[in-house]
């Protein structure tokens, strides 16, 4: 199983792309759950920051310039009914646009807090498994509250809990369908006293399949 650690998000264009085109030779798709305070699907039209790392949703959709959307020489590499967004509390005027012309499974933390963690999830790996091989996990540590994983290069207060960083992790593990997965945003300079990257190699084990029993 790839497993990818990276800086910031941008990372996502090539690790999507690498297993995406392997499915591709496989007759197969896949679909993706993207964990984060953000929904990373700006373009350079819409992008108040003009970041690259707030554009990689977006360009595994086909949306943007064509040395991002098709790297790996192909695109789209995902369609937007296969890719869930969980822990969003941070989104740009614009991006809601995008969000809604890629079709993509948008879950805020009100939804979270109104429906609970593990309702978000089993809908998200619902859409993320329909008619694929399986989904790519993409986690963010920004998805979780900054009280828990501190360094971050784009902390937003109000976010996933540790425990329920975990249940999420465990639920992909359970249901059979985690193909690849990657790490991001673990910043040792913004870091406090490791905690970040604690957090993040506790959340790999659990979604590779470490449990409490």
């Amino acid at each position: 199983m790839p497993l990818v650690l990276g800086g910031d998000h941008s990372v996502a264009m090539g690790t999507v792309a690498a297993v995406a085109g392997y499915h591709r030779t496989q007759k197969n798709k896949i679909g993706m759950i993207w964990i984060d305070a953000h929904a990373d699907i700006n373009t350079p039209e819409t992008s108040p920051s003009g970041n690259v790392h707030g554009m990689p949703v977006a360009a595994l959709v086909g949306m943007g310039p064509k040395e991002l959307t098709h790297i790996g020489g192909f695109a789209p590499k995902l369609e937007g009914a296969n890719i869930a967004i969980v822990g969003l509390r941070s989104v740009d005027d614009l991006e809601r646009d995008n969000i809604r012309k890629a079709g993509v499974h948008a879950f805020t933390m009100r939804d979270i807090d109104e429906r609970g963690l593990r309702s978000v999830m089993q809908e998200a790996i619902h859409h993320a498994s329909s008619g694929t091989a399986g989904f790519h996990l993409s986690l963010d540590m920004d998805a979780v509250d900054p009280a828990e994983a501190p360094g971050v290069g784009t902390p937003v207060h109000g976010g996933i809990t540790f425990r329920e960083a975990h249940l999420a992790m465990e639920l992909m593990n359970d249901s059979g369908s985690l193909t690849s997965l990657e790490v991001v945003e673990v910043n040792p300079v913004l870091d406090e006293h490791n905690a970040t990257a604690s957090l993040a190699v506790e959340l790999m084990c659990s979604a590779l399949g470490a449990r409490i029993l």
